[in-house]
């Protein structure tokens, strides 16, 4: 670590500091703001360790992290977790400093991972785990980018439409998000974030968080969290209830989410991380969008690439059996406390 770098952990005193410093910067992001750490310390309970990497007074790095611990799951240290991006902001020696306290920090932990959106300087292992689809809109022109879409999407999105689905965003429709949310989750076999977690988020993030919900009727049949991140909006996390997948509501709903953006004169709507060549992967890629590796790094006590424990993974194929079977009252129950151990 030079000499010159003293790393130091933040407190609630340091948050307007670390927020001009992250605003500032070009490759800050709104998942790297102070706010998060209160998402995962009130709702969770995590040992949130935000470091700070000075040069004598200038402030020239920082590293949100977060420790994951679960007797079921293991212990995890992150950045950041439940989200596709974080991982270091700085010049390069701070970086390299700031990853050096993170491998320090995570000796006892199963798994460091630093989920950066850009390379990084660092010691630690680069693997390609994730990548995100990224749509290049029309600022304030959501026809123009709607016509770069083929037929055969454009119509799927107007059939919704025509079935009556009609998409509302506001933070009143968080109960109804999650709703939806919630059935979708235990429908793929994975416990879901309890509405506290989304709430306690739209809250800290305010303007930046959309909720949207798509309803036929009063029925919510789709829904989507989408978090704006500097020229572009992301949606983090979207759901729709499979009994009404005749009528396309997650098509209505994406196309809302785009039409949105437009309107509020984004450059790009993304999709969200997913896995290489998955069936959520050619799902975003009929938009049209193009794929971004993410390169997250990792340091663990193993040859191969870590996998913090899914749906997907081989080992859990049993137990989403049985949890795809539960009635909702039980993984609404159970799937909270779960999920806080899963980074």
């Amino acid at each position: 670590m030079p000499e010159s770098i003293r790393i130091t952990e933040a407190t609630d005193n340091d948050a307007e500091a670390w927020n001009r410093f992250v605003e500032q910067h070009e490759q800050g992001s709104t998942f790297h703001r102070w706010e998060w750490r209160g998402v995962y310390t009130g709702v969770y309970g995590h040992e949130s360790p935000y470091l700070m990497a000075r040069d004598g007074d200038a402030l020239v790095g920082v590293l949100p992290l977060v420790r994951v611990k679960s007797l079921v799951f293991g212990h995890y240290l992150v950045s950041l977790p439940f989200v596709s991006y974080g991982g270091p902001l700085g010049t390069a020696a701070a970086q390299r400093a700031l990853t050096a306290r993170a491998a320090e920090l995570g000796k006892s932990a199963k798994l460091v991972e630093l989920r950066s959106r850009v390379p990084i300087e660092t010691a630690l292992t680069p693997v390609a785990r994730k990548i995100t689809v990224v749509l290049d809109v029309v600022p304030n022109d959501y026809e123009a980018t709607l016509k770069r879409f083929d037929s055969k999407l454009r119509s799927q999105v107007r059939r919704g439409e025509k079935e009556g689905i009609v998409v509302k965003f506001g933070r009143e429709h968080a109960a109804d998000y999650h709703r939806v949310f919630t059935e979708h989750m235990r429908d793929l076999g994975s416990p879901a974030h309890g509405l506290h977690f989304f709430e306690r988020l739209a809250d800290a993030l305010g303007d930046r968080a959309w909720i949207g919900v798509a309803y036929l009727g009063t029925e919510p049949v789709a829904a989507g969290f989408a978090i704006e991140n500097g020229a572009e909006v992301e949606i983090s996390w979207a759901s729709a209830l499979r009994r009404y997948q005749k009528i396309s509501p997650n098509m209505a709903l994406y196309g809302a989410f785009i039409r949105r953006t437009c309107e509020r004169g984004f450059n790009a709507f993304n999709f969200g991380r997913c896995t290489e060549g998955s069936g959520t992967h050619r799902f975003k890629q009929q938009w049209g969008g193009r794929d971004e590796p993410l390169p997250w790094y990792q340091q663990h006590d193993r040859r191969t690439v870590a996998v913090p424990p899914n749906a997907e993974s081989g080992g859990y194929g049993a137990a989403v059996r049985i949890w795809q079977r539960l009635p909702l009252v039980v993984t609404n129950s159970l799937g909270a406390r779960l999920i806080r151990g899963i980074p």
